[in-house]
């Protein structure tokens, strides 16, 4: 697997916990073997850093600011930059893949759906939806929520979690027979172990992303000195060694 992409990225010009600037990630990544990248900035249900009270369309434009930047900074370099968003819930977020600043523009209406309605909204758009990080524990959450039927894969490896948060979303996934989906969730540069994507061809589009990805394409991957290695190949990120210490909630069924 020759080309490897980072699936779960944050700016500081989109997401309050941000810590980088779109455009300064490029070559960061180049540097740690990465192919390309998909800017998923926190969204206005989230830890967004865009002022609420502004009007929907300059919201919008502010929140892409961070992926326009990177895609500028990515000309003339071989190295693709892609959009996406991180959607909140409940504290149970979700990676939509598939639509662009545009289409955003134009559907003001998905702050108030649920998540069965998102789902079927951005896939009517051609769209994807990741559950991010089921198994997340932080100070900051109360529960653990798990929604069946409202994801096309999930990320069972975040670069941010501990090896048993993503050893119990590895083998939820397994449980359930969905797709594995890898990323850092990165907000800063460090030299830790990362996360992503790593495919056998290359990835020129958002749109390639996700059909790629549907088709049973890419395989997810733990990336450390530039090399990816397959997070199914890791004990440690496959089998937990302890139950999740909050409650695991399963939320709302199909209406």
């Amino acid at each position: 697997m020759k080309y490897i992409y980072e699936t779960h990225l944050h700016t500081c010009e989109g997401s309050r916990c941000g810590m980088v600037n779109g455009k300064d990630y490029v070559d960061y990544l180049i540097g740690k073997g990465y192919s390309g990248m998909i800017v998923t900035d926190h969204f206005f249900n989230g830890n967004c850093a865009i002022d609420p009270s502004l009007p929907w369309e300059t919201k919008v434009e502010a929140y892409c600011q961070g992926y326009r930047e990177a895609l500028k900074a990515a000309e003339g370099k071989d190295f693709n930059v892609m959009f996406g968003v991180e959607y909140n819930f409940e504290g149970d977020e979700y990676l939509l893949y598939g639509i662009s600043p545009e289409w955003l523009t134009d559907h003001p209406e998905i702050m108030g759906m649920t998540r069965h309605e998102l789902y079927k909204t951005i896939k009517q758009a051609g769209g994807m939806m990741i559950h991010a990080h089921p198994y997340r524990e932080r100070d900051y959450l109360v529960d653990i929520k798990l929604t069946e039927g409202v994801f096309d894969g999930l990320e069972v490896y975040n670069a941010a979690n501990t090896d048993n948060m993503n050893a119990l979303a590895f083998e939820y996934c397994k449980k359930v027979g969905s797709r594995m989906i890898a990323g850092s969730d990165i907000h800063y540069y460090h030299d830790r172990a990362m996360g992503g994507m790593a495919f056998d061809h290359k990835i020129d589009s958002i749109e390639e992303y996700v059909s790629s990805v549907l088709n049973g394409e890419g395989v997810a991957v733990q990336v450390k000195d530039g090399k990816g290695v397959p997070v199914e190949d890791i004990s440690a990120l496959t089998n937990s060694a302890a139950a999740p210490s909050y409650e695991v909630h399963w939320m709302e069924t199909e209406v």
